[in-house]
């Protein structure tokens, strides 16, 4: 597919590579090019294989984290005209999350050089499984921002403070085998009578959780079972996300009190949840760029988890998730961004890092 005109060069170059988690180098080598055309600084790929992109030099530093990895299936790039949407661009990645990685870019090269300031613009890889680009970025002592900005959906007008952590584990069952006119409890039941318990324990704790952002929320995401002729089993892989007050320590915890016992397998990284202050220098300069551009802000907090949960508690500043796109398309096959969205994003993100790094 040949650039269209009407589409911003650094949206539709990210878009058009398809880079599903493990698979980014291509996107990552776009990125790069794009911080080279664009006049950065500096520019690199790390050693997890982020693209990174600084503008200016200095010893104050703001860090604009997006992720270049996407969920996989692959969307035929194209541009159509929807009602009440405009034009929009539809692509893998397009909202979550090269839509936003894109507009860090576009609004830090128009933005240029600031005196004193380190600009910052990382596309992370693998967020979409473990966040091993994030959680290498969190460990390196070079980073050490006052401001951290976290690309993920919003819409252009909104402002993500937090997202619920996350913790999945496998849940195994196993007994001798028995014959099947037997009376004995097969390891199969064993593991529907247990995710039952599951969800009736949660119901209960969320009883007086009134916001999807405050309640447990268990997920069945796979169940298995097999025999080796002398024993039989069964496993759940389960999923879970979590409120500020439930660690995910207390998660397993909960799951080995339910009954019948199984045996609880942590897979993963495990992460807390999350949430920012919406009362700081960050949450200001948004509030005003957005009302300069037009717009009615407001702050949102998500049940999903994103990489501002790993970084932000290590910074320790200000931090908050932004960029155009609607979430509800994340990882669906109709995932698409409209083109008017994305400059006015660009436009807000521009007035935001002028708001905090002005004299």
């Amino acid at each position: 597919m040949t650039q269209p005109s009407n589409v911003p060069t650094t949206l539709y170059r990210l878009v058009m590579q398809y880079s599903p988690s493990g698979q980014e180098s291509a996107a990552v080598e776009a990125l790069l090019t794009r911080f080279r055309e664009l006049g950065y600084t500096k520019w690199r790929r790390d050693a997890a294989g982020n693209a990174v992109g600084i503008m200016g030099q200095g010893p104050r530093q703001i860090v604009l984290l997006g992720h270049i990895d996407t969920v996989p299936g692959e969307i035929p790039v194209r541009v159509e005209t929807l009602p009440d949407e405009g034009e929009v661009l539809f692509g893998r990645g397009s909202v979550d999350a090269k839509g936003p990685l894109a507009a860090f870019t576009d609004a830090v090269a128009a933005l240029g050089p600031r005196e004193g300031w380190q600009i910052i613009v990382i596309g992370a890889v693998d967020e979409e499984r473990e966040s091993t680009g994030a959680r290498f970025i969190a460990q390196q002592a070079a980073y050490h921002p006052e401001f951290a900005i976290i690309g993920e959906p919003s819409s252009w007008q909104r402002i993500t403070l937090g997202y619920k952590g996350s913790a999945r584990a496998t849940v195994r069952f196993a007994r001798p085998l028995s014959h099947t006119a037997s009376q004995e409890t097969s390891a199969a039941e064993m593991a529907c009578a247990w995710w039952q318990n599951l969800t009736a324990e949660t119901a209960t704790r969320n009883a007086n959780r009134r916001r999807a952002f405050e309640r447990l929320q268990p997920s069945l995401r796979g169940l298995t079972s097999g025999t080796d002729g002398f024993t039989e089993w069964a496993e759940l892989h389960l999923g879970g996300r979590l409120p500020l007050d439930v660690p995910p320590q207390a998660w397993y915890d909960l799951l080995a009190q339910i009954q019948p016992t199984g045996q609880i397998t942590p897979q993963g990284y495990a992460i807390p949840a999350y949430r920012g202050d919406k009362r700081t220098p960050l949450t200001r300069a948004f509030l005003g760029a957005i009302r300069a551009a037009g717009g009615k802000p407001g702050f949102v907090v998500k049940t999903g988890t994103a990489d501002l949960n790993i970084v932000a508690p290590v910074w320790g500043c200000p931090a908050v998730a932004y960029g155009p796109g609607d979430s509800s398309l994340d990882h669906t096959p109709h995932e698409h961004l409209p083109l008017a969205e994305y400059r006015q994003a660009v436009a807000v993100l521009q007035g935001v890092l002028e708001r905090l790094t002005q004299p």
